[in-house]
């Protein structure tokens, strides 16, 4: 099925309706199971739904929040919406469906007993044990093995859990509350899909294999070819990837029930025969396969409203709820049934209005009657003949209600635990995306059927340079509150001040009682005050506060208050790239006040920006003037102007002209200069090496993932530890995710080693930081996670920073 962007209405060619009435006739479903975005296998996917037709499905166990960013700075939860809408888009091109579970990526992991203490175990096995039940799968598959080969504890965790839900799900004394929804279920089998990459090999030839590298000329390409598409979705992990074309083998190993001798669905029945009174449907949809022309699908609404009347005569079940879904798509697209709710604005606001277009279209003239219409309480009856290629049109204005939930992801809605999301909604586990604002349900009648379409409402604009676009259509509170930084620094108790921002998002002059909630250890020189008065006409704020107590670290809460009496506490932030939906979400009004002991050395950095993180806006809060220098700026700027220079997360994996720029910078480092590199993820540019230091090293996939690994001191009088700020064990507490990632490793003997750490059970590794002195500066390699611990307002990680840009100035004693 054709799609163009992300939200646009699907399209169906000839060829995607011929398909589709074959797979009326398959009644056989896959299920795969991994950890993350990315690790699902998109050949096989698309091989299972392009070319043997089964109802085809992915359950990541994660959102993927964890991982590194390539084209921003989005982090946490906020990364895990982009690579939501990626996966979602793999699947709208190679076939399969998306399922999640609770699971948060809380980042790497070593083990799965490692991942199982933030993961709730039980928690999480239900979800799998749901989606298993509903989805009904013959078969499991799993990306990874159960016995550790997959490296990162959740992939193995993945495995274990799949494994265990395979017998669970079908034993109803296992989860009985799901036993309301659903009924239990038992897989016919399940396999771990063996793989040989990364330096492991898990593939031998007592496997069962497939090829699943055949040329569907329906489609016009291999099932490598979809694949690669599929792949190249994860554009936030850089995951494009070449299309391949030939046979391609996948390996299997069976892990329970019967091993497949030749084919994964052995023993399982695939077709009608399973269903009692199937056998005629059979042959009534081979009949309709037989008789299709391509030119005039509409040829086949007829057959097609007989067979769905056929099928709704047949005994409840499963696959009878499936293929009358099918059955029913179908008719509309044979029909050429075009029909939409539209908004020209994105967004609508409790108590405020919306106004919705509709617009019908019977393209190929099939017999077809607009019936009626129901939305938000509005329900009409229509009895509108459509005639063949006319538009129905209108206009309806909405009350959007003040009890009206905002546009929120549900995973996010609760406050989120540790290692999962909080959902309560037995019925929400699993969906992958965002419901819906609103939907329009609309009913037509089709050669004497009537069916309900479910219509989301859309906002509908034209780009000028993109053309016909469409978004979600978002609801938005009447007020949003928040404060201007998520981190707000006091250097040595000085009192600042904090910026608070008011929105509104109605034309009204209602006045709001503002009010900052926060302990007596901070001094607030007003907490309450009052917005929409003559006395305070703007939508800032921006209270004195200080500290009372050295070194204290707090959240505080803004909070509005209207007059009648609802209280707001939130505000939204969006997330835009070109190749997912527009992504709205709330946050709590918070932030951190961090009170820092803090000295700095050196003013002016030159910030050479990698992958996206928020360390320049850190060090600007430090009181560090930043420049930001690409590639142009690089080439202008005499970088002796610079007290130090910083590269950021993976700067030089994705910029292809630093190498261009070595002598530069080494010039710079030799004349007296400072370099800091933060962690890459190799010594590679592209497809050369990088030159990144005065003297080789190399960089590992060695990271310390436990966030309180105790950390060890090995240059105690080093500057590092001593200039202008006096590091202790104080000062990694409170870290968050992570120690440091990609060490480096084999380093010459210039480099000095200054801290060792390593995760429980692992050899102590001294590749965290490394640093060299080179002429009359100083060279820095570090995979101490700064990008995450700035953000998350963690005193020590300012500090120790501060001392790292600091190497090269004079002490002050």
């Amino acid at each position: 099925m054709q799609r163009t962007m992300a939200q646009t209405p699907s399209t169906w060619t000839s060829a995607d309706i011929y398909q589709g009435l074959q797979k009326l006739n398959v009644l056989g479903a896959v299920l795969y199971v991994a950890a993350h975005p990315d690790d699902e296998n998109t050949r096989l996917i698309t091989y299972f739904a392009k070319d043997k037709l089964y109802r085809t499905g992915y359950l990541s166990l994660t959102r993927g929040d964890g991982g590194q960013n390539l084209i921003g700075d989005e982090q946490g939860v906020e990364l895990g919406l982009i690579r939501t809408q990626e996966l979602l888009a793999a699947r709208r091109i190679d076939g399969g469906e998306q399922f999640f579970s609770r699971a948060y990526d809380f980042g790497f992991s070593k083990n799965p007993e490692e991942t199982f203490t933030k993961w709730d175990k039980e928690k999480i096995l239900a979800d799998v044990v749901w989606v298993i039940r509903r989805f009904r799968p013959d078969v499991i598959i799993t990306r990874f093995p159960t016995t550790g080969e997959g490296g990162h504890g959740h992939h193995t965790a993945s495995a274990i859990l799949a494994n265990e839900a395979f017998t669970a799900a079908a034993d109803p004394k296992r989860f009985p509350e799901q036993l309301k929804y659903v009924q239990p279920w038992q897989a016919t089998r399940i396999l771990f899909n063996s793989f040989n990459f990364g330096g492991t090999n898990t593939q031998d030839d007592t496997q069962f294999k497939i090829d699943v590298g055949g040329f569907n000329p329906l489609l016009g390409k291999s099932y490598g070819e979809i694949a690669a598409e599929s792949r190249s979705q994860h554009k936030s992990q850089g995951f494009g990837v070449p299309a391949s074309r030939g046979e391609s083998f996948e390996r299997f190993k069976t892990t329970g029930g019967k091993a497949p001798v030749r084919d994964l669905l052995d023993d399982i029945d695939a077709s009608w025969n399973k269903i009692k009174g199937g056998a005629a449907i059979s042959k009534e949809v081979e009949a309709l396969i037989r008789s299709f022309d391509l030119r005039h699908p509409e040829q086949s609404v007829k057959g097609l409203v007989q067979l769905y009347k056929n099928i709704s005569g047949l005994p409840e079940g499963y696959w009878k709820e499936q293929k009358l879904k099918e059955t029913a798509q179908l008719i509309q697209q044979c029909a050429g049934l075009f029909a939409e709710a539209t908004t020209a604005s994105q967004f609508g606001v409790q108590t405020g209005t919306m106004r919705v277009n509709f617009i019908f279209n019977n393209r190929l003239g099939a017999d077809a009657v607009l019936e009626k219409i129901a939305l938000n309480g509005f329900d009409t009856v229509f009895a509108q003949r459509m005639v063949a290629n006319q538009n129905i049109n209108f206009t309806r204005n909405f009350v959007i209600p003040a009890s009206k939930p905002v546009t929120q992801p549900y995973w996010l809605a609760n406050k989120m635990e540790e290692g999962y999301f909080n959902v309560t909604d037995q019925l929400l586990i699993g969906q992958p995306d965002v419901t819906p604002s609103y939907e329009a349900m609309a009913t037509v009648k089709i050669g004497g059927q009537s069916l309900t379409l479910t219509l989301p409402v859309k906002y509908k604009f034209t780009d000028p340079v993109k053309g016909e676009l469409y978004e979600p259509f978002v609801v938005l509170p009447p007020v949003e509150l928040n404060f201007v930084n998520e981190n707000n620094l006091w250097v040595n108790d000085t009192a600042t001040k904090v910026w608070t921002h008011f929105k509104t998002n109605l034309n009204d002059t209602a006045e709001y009682a503002m009010s900052l909630q926060h302990t007596a250890d901070w001094w607030f020189s007003k907490d309450r005050f009052t917005y929409g008065t003559a006395n305070n006409p703007s939508n800032y704020f921006a209270p004195e506060v200080r500290p009372l107590k050295k070194g204290n670290s707090e959240q505080v809460l803004l909070q509005a208050r209207g007059k009648n009496g609802v209280t707001y506490d939130r505000y939204s932030r969006s997330i835009q790239y070109p190749h997912i939906p527009y992504i709205v979400y709330y946050k709590d009004a918070t932030a951190r006040l961090v009170s820092l002991d803090l000295k700095t050395v050196n003013k002016r950095i030159g910030y050479i920006v990698g992958a996206g993180d928020k360390v320049p806006a850190a060090l600007e809060q430090m009181g560090y003037e930043v420049t930001l220098l690409t590639e142009k700026e690089m080439a202008r700027n005499d970088l002796a102007r610079f007290d130090a220079i910083l590269t950021g997360v993976r700067a030089y994996n994705t910029n292809e002209w630093l190498n261009q720029y070595y002598d530069k910078l080494m010039e710079y480092v030799n004349n007296g200069g400072n370099l800091i590199v933060q962690y890459n993820t190799s010594t590679n540019i592209g497809p050369v090496r990088a030159r990144i230091g005065p003297y080789p090293f190399d960089i590992s996939r060695t990271r310390v993932t436990r966030e309180d690994a105790p950390v060890t001191v090995l240059k105690p009088d080093h500057p590092v530890l001593n200039f202008p700020n006096k590091i202790t064990q104080e000062d990694f507490k409170g870290w968050i995710q992570e120690r440091s990632i990609y060490h480096g490793v084999n380093w010459d003997k210039n480099f000095e080693t200054i801290l060792t750490m390593n995760d429980p059970g692992e050899r102590p590794d001294e590749g965290s930081l490394l640093v060299a002195r080179y002429g009359k500066g100083y060279f820095t390699y570090t995979g101490l996670v700064f990008f995450r611990e700035l953000p998350a307002g963690v005193p020590g990680a300012y500090r120790l920073l501060a001392n790292l840009i600091a190497l090269n100035g004079k002490k002050a004693f």
